[in-house]
């Protein structure tokens, strides 16, 4: 057998499975791309965060199968969203996948009211001098 297994990653000497994983196409036929991106919204997300997903399951449709995507597409809300953080070959693969998509959301980000925190004991001694 020419192919080995090992963990989650195949090892063959063919040269196209050494190009990173954002650059493949997946052969797949006009079904499979067609679908509704709309259907994979969550009752939870909010506009924002809809749009920016959506964005990048629009970019992306028809590079990877259906399934696939939307996973992709959830990895990379909880990466931007909540700082979530995954093994590095999936971290690079979203970043690749995302780009053009999340700058303007990130330049907004820095202009938003930032929380301060404040021991509990200094917000104490501010009380009590009536600060």
């Amino acid at each position: 057998m020419a192919d080995e297994e090992k963990g989650n990653k195949r090892l063959s000497s063919s040269p196209s499975e050494d190009e990173p994983e954002s650059k493949k196409k997946v052969s797949s036929t006009s079904a499979e791309n067609d679908w509704n991106a709309e259907e994979c919204r969550g009752d939870h997300e909010s506009e924002e965060h809809w749009d920016l997903r959506k964005q990048f399951l629009l970019q992306n449709m028809g590079r990877f199968p259906k399934p696939r995507l939307i996973c992709l597409s959830q990895v990379f809300a909880n990466m931007e969203f909540l700082g979530c953080r995954y093994p590095d070959e999936t971290m690079e693969l979203v970043h690749e996948l995302s780009l053009g998509i999340v700058e303007d959301y990130r330049e907004k980000q820095k202009t938003r009211l930032q929380r301060t925190f404040v021991k509990a004991s200094d917000a104490a001694e501010r009380k009590t001098k009536g600060i």
